[in-house]
């Protein structure tokens, strides 16, 4: 996977994901919070991954199905792509209602390229040329997970969760010096912190450690994309919108696990 310079500007890959994006009103909520982290380092470059409104996905495979039971996988791919781009151009224009200039790049300008059809997940690469232009002109890039191009230059799904295999594939090309994955809870608990108020955070975590936890039926973060920071290396951060809760950190240090008190439940529902 080939990097880019950015004359020496560190670059930082932020993701939104759909359960953040639940009404209208959370995408300005969303731009507050890229916006503050922008004021907080401008000098450095932001690529923020965002997903489609919560439930747009699957309302969109609803109304293929109505029109064609055994929908051509191509043209599902096509309209689930709108899901995407609608919440890139949202973002985009509540930063701009916050006077903050942001590029809001399609698929083919993200750059994730799937080599062949044989490749799978595991063979998406990063084409940096227009995301490279973009972050020469703009201190903020928003790009749609979720989605690549294959060499027909076909839009191609990165399967459910894809999101956050897209801010890993992303950040390990551009050589990131963070990549965050924001979540409606602030990173992993013991249970699940909606429904158990003792649920206990966890704020270090290795690779193996989160890969058993999905193996147990927790899915905050995309296997798939917990596998591809495993391979590079790459540490990641998960987190809420809130500033003030705690986050997981998901790295490759043997470490023992320490599990923090318990955190009120109003945190946990951010």
């Amino acid at each position: 996977m080939s990097r880019i310079p950015l004359d020496g500007a560190p670059v930082a890959v932020i993701k939104i994901g759909g359960s953040i994006l639940r009404r209208a009103k959370d995408y300005g909520r969303a731009a507050a919070f890229v916006r503050n982290r922008y004021r907080a380092s401008p000098a450095e470059r932001l690529v923020v991954v965002v997903s489609a409104q919560e439930g747009a996905t699957d309302s969109l495979e609803r109304t293929a199905r109505k029109i064609a039971r055994q929908a051509h996988p191509g043209v599902l791919d096509l309209l689930w792509c709108t899901g995407e781009l609608r919440s890139v151009a949202l973002l985009a224009l509540h930063l701009q209602k916050l006077g903050i200039s942001a590029a809001a790049l399609n698929v083919h300008e993200a750059g994730l390229q799937v080599p062949d059809s044989e490749c799978g997940v595991a063979g998406v690469r990063l084409n940096p040329r227009h995301l490279h232009a973009a972050l020469a002109r703009y201190p903020i890039a928003i790009v749609p997970g979720f989605l690549a191009t294959n060499p027909a230059h076909a839009v191609v799904s990165l399967g459910r969760g894809g999101s956050d295999l897209t801010a890993v594939i992303l950040a390990e090309g551009l050589d990131a010096c963070r990549c965050e994955l924001i979540k409606d809870v602030p990173g992993y608990f013991s249970s699940d912190p909606h429904r158990d108020p003792a649920a206990r955070h966890l704020p270090n975590l290795t690779f193996e450690q989160a890969l058993t936890l999905t193996d147990d039926g927790c899915d905050l973060v995309q296997r798939k994309a917990i596998e591809a920071a495993a391979r590079c290396g790459l540490p990641l951060v998960v987190r809420s919108l809130d500033e003030g809760a705690p986050v997981s950190h998901i790295t490759n240090a043997k470490i023992d696990v320490t599990w923090a008190e318990t955190i009120p439940s109003a945190a946990a529902a951010t």
